[in-house]
């Protein structure tokens, strides 16, 4: 039987909203893109559709960042958005909404920067737990697009945690992976394992390489 042909899943975050950088949203409702965000959509949208092969889908997390982000790419592409509920936000519980220089002071900072493996939000998602169901959803993708392209609109835990993963690097230091409001990361699972392909980058890089 013929192994089944490499999928390229490009792992999209979504982009900037009014709370980059300030805030911690976790999963919090009714968080939209600034105008900046909406402008990284459009020119991520229009550099994803010049690729050659051209993603055949477009997966999003629920949240609306993540689908006002994948609405100009699918629109690019001519394709309709799927929402895929593995790829939303780590649920960090009593932490939502809670500043970033309030999240450095508390005790738990230090675990949550350096041994992220056991550590669980009060009222959410471990990362441990993160992994394993944003892990799942990639595999329901690879599942049903083998040997094609398609786009995963995500967030940057997620999106760090599948890259350091397919790398093989151990989920401790994941946080040392930068992924920036809408940068491309690639990797192309096979039946040999995962091959990262970029990590951080903008579309029209993969283009012009």
């Amino acid at each position: 039987m013929p192994l089944p042909e490499p999928t390229t899943v490009l792992l999209v975050r979504h982009g900037a909203t009014p709370t980059t950088g300030k805030l911690l949203p976790g999963r919090a409702a009714g968080l939209h893109l600034s105008p900046a965000g909406r402008a990284q959509a459009e020119r991520v949208a229009s550099e994803i559709a010049a690729l050659d092969p051209r993603p055949v889908a477009v997966y999003t997390s629920p949240l609306e960042r993540a689908r006002q982000t994948a609405a100009p790419i699918a629109r690019a592409l001519g394709v309709r958005v799927r929402t895929e509920r593995g790829l939303v936000d780590l649920d960090i519980g009593e932490w939502t909404g809670m500043s970033l220089k309030q999240a450095a002071r508390r005790r738990e900072w230090d675990a949550v920067q350096r041994w992220p493996a056991g550590f669980t939000f009060p009222g959410g998602e471990s990362f441990a737990g993160l992994l394993a169901r944003a892990t799942d959803a990639v595999g329901r993708l690879v599942s049903a697009h083998p040997g094609e392209t398609v786009v995963a609109v995500s967030h940057a835990d997620p999106i760090r945690e599948l890259v350091a993963t397919a790398a093989g690097v151990p989920l401790d230091l994941f946080q040392r992976l930068m992924v920036s409001t809408c940068s491309v990361s690639a990797v192309r699972y096979a039946s040999n394992g995962p091959r990262v392909i970029c990590v951080n980058a903008s579309a029209d890089g993969l283009v012009r390489t």
